[in-house]
């Protein structure tokens, strides 16, 4: 029998899960298309790129006050906050036909994503057991992962097949639901956090930004969300110069297979650490990554996105196990702060570089660019794996 300390389905855990999931996919469903549709009220190349680097930008700015804040406060009004400000993002959208007000509310969006994915996080932290972290963040990350993934399905599909202002609105419900799951749950406040809520702690911001102990996976993290920066900005477009009419599919099976192997390398990482489980990723994402790059059908969309599924489906919330594991419990809210900024970073970077570059080269070949940011994670990876003197050790509480 599992001792009640270390129980993992809880009721609370589980709201957050599928609220978490509803937030994500309520985002992610614009994602993929807002590069397009901004291209289709006059922007530039340059404008494109600017549409998720401004958005980086904010989230990544906002991050250290929220992880000051989180060392204090409970969790709920604050997770309560980042939903509602989501929401409210979304509804504007349809109101933003000309540019410039497009990147202002692309740049306020990005905030409240960087609030609301930060809080979130911790809040799961806290509701996981230390020894199980592994496991019950890589069940977390998979309403990341799915959100990230089979949201863009839909929502390209809506976007290609009906009007914007329909996904819109369907990315609104989402939102909306996710709401109701955040109410209708407690979670939990850590004591050092009611201690600190007495001796409030003075703000730093690089302090709260950069989570000392874990910058080197902080670094991985980066690398490998820059390599996937270049299919969230362009995949549609590719699709479109291509001729592939399903590129949702990539999305799908993606999902599918990142869901399926998530139980078992959950478990892997909380035995064997995340070494050997992220080279097995970097691996079969730069496989992908050159698949979807000479894809011609449907049936190369399948098999890219199934592949990549399992790479960097499996590898994003090894990471976050992986930098919660070498920090302590009462800076697991700056560490997460710091792994959704390295998402972000790495995603922003890549959309302003990659505009500049696609001025020269085809689509196909900022993906080709792009897979060798995974050769980076897997040199890095092996680096850090050669200088360990000593086996894995499962996190304490």
């Amino acid at each position: 029998m599992v001792a009640k300390s270390e129980q993992l389905w809880t009721r609370p855990f589980i709201f957050l899960i599928l609220a978490n999931l509803f937030t994500f996919m309520s985002f992610q469903m614009l994602l993929p298309n807002l590069p397009h549709y901004i291209g289709s009220i006059g922007g530039s190349s340059l404008q494109i790129g600017l549409v998720t680097t401004m958005f980086s930008i904010s989230a990544i700015l906002i991050r250290p006050f929220i992880g000051h804040i989180l060392q204090s406060q409970a969790r709920k009004p604050l997770i309560l906050i980042g939903s509602i400000s989501l929401l409210a993002m979304t509804l504007i959208y349809p109101f933003t036909q000309v540019v410039v007000l497009l990147l202002l509310l692309r740049f306020v969006h990005g905030a409240a994503w960087g609030w609301s994915t930060t809080v979130n996080g911790t809040a799961a932290v806290d509701l996981v057991p230390r020894k199980r972290v592994g496991e019950g963040m890589g069940y977390f990350g998979l309403s990341i992962t799915i959100g990230m993934i089979i949201a863009p399905a839909i929502g390209i599909y809506v976007y290609q097949h009906y009007t914007f202002n329909l996904l819109i609105t369907i990315s609104a419900v989402l939102g909306i639901i996710a709401i109701g799951l955040f109410l209708s749950t407690s979670f939990v406040t850590p004591e050092t956090v009611k201690q600190n809520k007495l001796n409030k702690q003075p703000f730093s911001f690089f302090g709260s930004l950069i989570e000392k102990k874990s910058i080197f996976p902080a670094l991985v993290t980066f690398c490998a969300t820059f390599g996937y920066g270049s299919i969230v900005t362009y995949l549609v477009i590719f699709g479109e110069e291509q001729g592939l009419a399903g590129t949702f599919l990539f999305y799908l099976f993606n999902a599918t297979f990142a869901t399926l192997s998530r139980p078992i390398t959950g478990k892997y990482f909380d035995r064997s650490g995340p070494w050997k489980l992220i080279i097995a990723c970097t691996i079969l994402s730069f496989i992908a990554m050159w698949i979807l790059s000479v894809a011609s059908s449907s049936l190369h969309l399948i098999i890219a996105g199934s592949i990549f599924g399992i790479g960097y489906g499996s590898m994003l919330p090894a990471m976050q196990a992986w930098i919660i594991s070498k920090t302590d419990a009462k800076r697991s809210g700056i560490a997460n702060g710091m792994f959704y900024s390295c998402i972000d970073f790495g995603i922003g970077l890549s959309a302003l570089v990659l505009g500049f570059v696609h001025a020269f080269v085809e689509t196909a070949v900022l993906f080709q660019l792009s897979s060798f940011l995974f050769i980076a994670v897997l040199v890095l990876t092996i680096i850090d794996y050669r200088k360990q003197t000593e086996p894995w050790a499962e996190p304490s509480n």
